[in-house]
């Protein structure tokens, strides 16, 4: 799955990176918590980020506001409903309102056999949210050398390490995929070096003790 080489965000993502990531679990964005700040000093919020297949299920899905699990099943249904209807030469963005609220807008990719999208509020630019879909399928791209479906369905904790480095939190957090790519490797190798930590039973070195 190529993509181009993208080019510079409509708006500069530089001074409204997030620098402090949190590690610690989910984090869920309360209304009174510092968020990343557009001009007009208001929180920008991404709602949801999914990936589907053109038969409508999901491959990933990611929903930065808490809902039960029922209500996200019911989302991913409306939103592949509204995706699958869409002829190919409109436009990619949506307002979705009557779907996750006010001021709540859609924007979608589609790559071969997969959707891409995202859900945002109406202090996000739309067409940096369009570049930022294109970010992660390159960065899919450079993980699993041109990424496919099966990609995603067998590499699911990779996918969301990638999605976390990209957005966490509802935030843009990075947008140069090179960055993106530096960070997911530190992660595989911490994660590597933790698997081979061999741990010796209490059974068996209390077995060698009485030899």
């Amino acid at each position: 799955m190529k993509v181009t080489t993208r080019g510079s965000f409509p708006i500069s993502y530089e001074s409204l990176r997030v620098k402090q990531k949190v590690r610690g679990g989910v984090h869920h964005q309360g209304p009174n918590e510092i968020g990343v700040l557009g001009v007009s000093g208001i929180v920008k919020m991404i709602k949801a980020v999914m990936m589907m297949n053109t038969q409508g299920k999901p491959r990933l899905a990611k929903f930065y506001d808490f809902l039960p699990v029922e209500k996200q099943q019911e989302l991913i249904r409306s939103v592949f409903s509204v995706l699958s209807s869409r002829p190919e030469n409109v436009s990619n963005f949506l307002e979705i309102d009557s779907l996750f609220g006010p001021d709540s807008r859609l924007v979608y990719k589609h790559y071969a056999t997969l959707y891409f999208v995202l859900v945002f509020d109406g202090s996000e630019n739309e067409l940096a949210m369009l570049d930022l879909i294109q970010v992660l399928v390159e960065t899919l791209d450079k993980c699993f050398s041109n990424v496919c479906e099966l990609d995603i369905v067998f590499n699911y904790s990779k996918m969301h390490t990638v999605l976390d480095e990209i957005v966490f939190g509802g935030q843009v957090l990075e947008t140069r995929s090179d960055e993106i790519m530096k960070a997911v490797e530190e992660i595989s190798k911490l994660e590597a070096a933790s698997n081979s930590i061999s741990l010796v039973p209490k059974s068996v070195s209390g077995w060698r003790g009485g030899r």
